[in-house]
């Protein structure tokens, strides 16, 4: 009796025999038929083998489609950052700066050598650091630009300036980085977490409470607040540790001191690289309380397991999210231990029911889904925001005198956006939605809201001046800047080019007063048009025992590509989610 391939259960196929073909092959397999077609277009699929290939985290946005897309953009995304230039921060020593502010629209940036495919940014207060689909890590501008640093240390001093994007040499790929003010914390392929007070000395956090023994050791996400750093571990635990305190800092620097008088100096010996010289700190983090008894929510799927999900850090905050959609938050007070309280739950944020009364309120007329599940969540220096998905997404911002009385701000031009992702610097605010577009609003902040040169934008535009007197008056003497933007505005990323190019957006990060983001072209450039395929990735290796060399080409793929809403990028077969359950003061950050 002949054998049919599509007798073979579909829970097989992606799990077992898809991820085995080339890219190029399983294009040739959906050409066959419609069943076909469906499974090798399905989302899920798309989204494991971009987070396999690419080592692109899946989880730091909404997003819930158009994965395929995204992983043919990813053969050649672009970074672009903008805003303040001061400490090195945009990796560009030269670059044209505007009439009004430093960079006000986005200039793409190269990393590393040509070929490089980066996947993620996050930004600091005065720097940025950008992993590539290998997991190297990358880092430019200032860590720490408040004070002076030392001619004679190299990169171990925290007030070193990058001018320039450098690879950052470590013991294993990165996973994960999140950034606060003046450190970074990273999470690596092997879940170790390490923490960034200089470019060239990161110490790796050694703690029996993180030992990746158990789910309740293994950590799952790393944030950075300003002064603190924190883990969710995969059961819902939550650890806080303060690189800056009194007990850490005496540790810190008497390692500094002994590596320091044995010569061990950070220097750029290969040009573009900086040889880390790593270090362990055996300190056991602070235990943040159990939750409170929290109450049932209609939107979620009952389960007397509640847990947290995600976590985010404010300045001494930290916003925590349930698996069924509560929104808490937990003060540190400045790391003052004897005042820790508990979590304080944010109805206003969580309960369906008042979310709508607020909305409805507030957005006359607006169409809201019968249940509103907050599914993630967002925060930075003194903001935070907790948003649903979809089509019928909802945006709700709150600050750090938020209680469990406060109602959250409403923006009704970010409601029912498809908003997957938001991104917070001290005074201006970024939105990514599922259809590449980003939009900005908040304080010109020396450009980081991207949308121009204020001398040039028409008047009564955002980002631009009230009136023509008032831009003509500016031009001249090179300011005031322009009023705040209330309305979130769409970035466009072709300024400075011969024609306009439509180009889609895939991720976003903000701080300080810049910003940043990873686009791909919705159409081929010049160079590209003659070119009939596109190198892919190598996996991204799970084991150091099974690393993979970056140089191999891998295999490659006609390049098609189109926006994400077309019908050749849907959902594989019906149920298959179901399926498988699968210009005030300055602020500190700048």
């Amino acid at each position: 009796m002949p054998f049919r391939l599509a007798e073979i259960p579909i829970e097989v196929l992606l799990d077992n025999f898809l991820p085995l073909l080339p890219v190029p092959d399983l294009n040739n397999l959906g050409s066959t038929n419609r069943f076909f077609h469906n499974l090798c277009n399905d989302n899920t699929f798309w989204k494991r083998k971009i987070q396999e290939d690419f080592n692109f985290p899946c989880n730091d946005t909404a997003r819930s489609s158009g994965w395929k897309f995204i992983y043919r953009g990813l053969s050649n995304p672009r970074t672009y950052v903008w805003g303040e230039s001061s400490k090195g921060r945009l990796g560009m020593p030269k670059f044209r700066k505007a009439i009004i502010g430093d960079a006000p629209w986005p200039v793409r940036l190269q990393i590393g050598r040509p070929g490089i495919r980066i996947v993620h940014l996050s930004a600091a207060g005065m720097s940025f650091f950008a992993i590539d689909s290998a997991g190297d890590l990358y880092a430019w501008g200032t860590l720490d630009g408040l004070g002076f640093a030392p001619p004679n240390e190299g990169y171990s001093a925290p007030g070193k300036i990058a001018l320039q994007p450098k690879r950052l040499q470590l013991p294993a790929p990165t996973h994960a980085i999140s950034c606060g003010r003046l450190h970074a914390t990273t999470l690596d392929e092997n879940m170790h977490i390490w923490t960034f007070l200089s470019f060239g000395r990161p110490f790796r956090l050694v703690t029996p409470f993180l030992d990746v023994s158990s789910p309740q050791t293994s950590p799952h996400q790393v944030v950075s607040g300003w002064n603190f750093s924190a883990t969710l571990t995969k059961t819902g635990g939550v650890y806080v540790w303060f690189p800056w305190g009194a007990q850490i800092s005496r540790e810190i620097d008497q390692q500094n001191d002994m590596m320091n008088q044995q010569g061990q100096r950070v220097d750029e010996f290969e040009e573009g690289v900086i040889p880390c010289v790593t270090w362990q700190l055996h300190h056991d983090p602070h235990g943040l309380p159990d939750l409170p008894p929290l109450p049932y929510l209609s939107s979620g799927t009952y389960s007397k397991d509640i847990r947290l999900v995600k976590i985010a850090a404010m300045e001494h905050d930290i916003v925590g999210l349930t698996n069924q959609g509560h929104v808490i938050k937990f003060c540190l007070h400045g790391g003052e231990l004897s005042r820790w309280t508990s979590w304080e739950y944010l109805p206003l944020f969580s309960e369906p029911d008042k979310i709508k009364e607020h909305l409805t309120c507030t957005v006359p007329g607006i169409q809201l889904p019968d249940n509103i599940l907050i599914t993630h969540i967002s925060a930075q220096f003194s903001t935070f925001v907790a948003y649903s998905t979809g089509s019928s997404s909802v945006v709700l911002m709150g600050t750090r005198e938020t209680d469990t009385h406060s109602r959250p701000e409403i923006i009704p031009s970010l409601q029912n956006r498809n908003v997957i992702s938001v991104v917070i610097g001290d005074y201006h605010y970024g939105a990514l939605t599922s259809t590449g577009k980003l939009l900005t609003w908040g304080n010109f902040s020396r450009g980081a809201l991207g949308l121009g040169d204020p001398a040039r934008i028409e008047p009564g535009k955002p980002g631009g001046y009230i009136n023509e007197t008032q831009r003509q008056s500016a031009a001249r003497h090179g300011g005031p800047f322009p009023p705040r933007v209330t309305e979130p505005t769409e970035v466009r990323f072709d300024h400075d080019e011969k024609r306009r190019r439509e180009r889609f957006c895939f991720a976003a990060t903000a701080a300080g007063w810049h910003m940043g983001a990873l686009a791909i072209d919705l159409e081929p450039d010049e160079s590209d048009e003659d070119e009939e395929t596109v190198r892919m990735p190598g996996g991204f290796p799970p084991t150091q025992e099974t690393s993979h060399d970056p140089d191999d080409p891998g295999p490659s793929f006609p390049f098609a590509i189109g926006p994400p809403h077309l019908s050749i990028y849907r959902i594989g077969f019906p149920g298959r989610g179901g399926v498988r359950g699968w210009q005030p003061p300055r602020g500190r950050g700048g």
